[in-house]
């Protein structure tokens, strides 16, 4: 059963349905101003907040604290390097059929799962290495 939409929910929904990666609270702000639809930060956050508890918006915190929003449509995996701060997308899921057990055993219906390993990127093992040995 779909929740009755603000206006504003319904604005931030369909600027996620264009974007096809995830965006900051502070970016939609700003896509929303630049396309005459602009609404307070906070109605932003609210509005977000509200679309994420319908099970229709999922939220990637990085290591710097940034929170990332998109549409709920996948599962997202990522590793991301604790230094430059790059993030790179694992396109399998090892984690489907916990998942499924856990919706099972737990009675829970789960939306979305994320899953994130953080470490450091090639580039950065080999700029560490060149930093140690100097």
């Amino acid at each position: 059963m779909r929740a009755i939409r603000t206006r504003s929910q319904e604005r931030i929904f369909n600027l996620l349905k264009t974007i096809k990666k995830g965006i900051s609270a502070q970016d939609i702000y700003v896509e929303l101003r630049n396309t005459n639809q602009s609404m307070g930060l906070a109605t932003v956050y609210r509005s977000l907040e509200a679309l994420k508890l319908e099970g229709m918006v999922q939220v990637r915190n990085l290591a710097n604290g940034e929170a990332l929003y998109s549409l709920a449509q996948q599962d997202k995996h990522h590793l991301t390097c604790l230094q430059c701060g790059v993030s790179i997308p694992i396109h399998q899921c090892p984690v489907h059929d916990l998942e499924d057990q856990l919706e099972t055993s737990h009675k829970f219906k789960v939306f979305y799962h994320t899953l994130e390993f953080f470490g450091l990127c090639s580039q950065c093992q080999v700029n560490q290495a060149t930093e140690i040995g100097q």
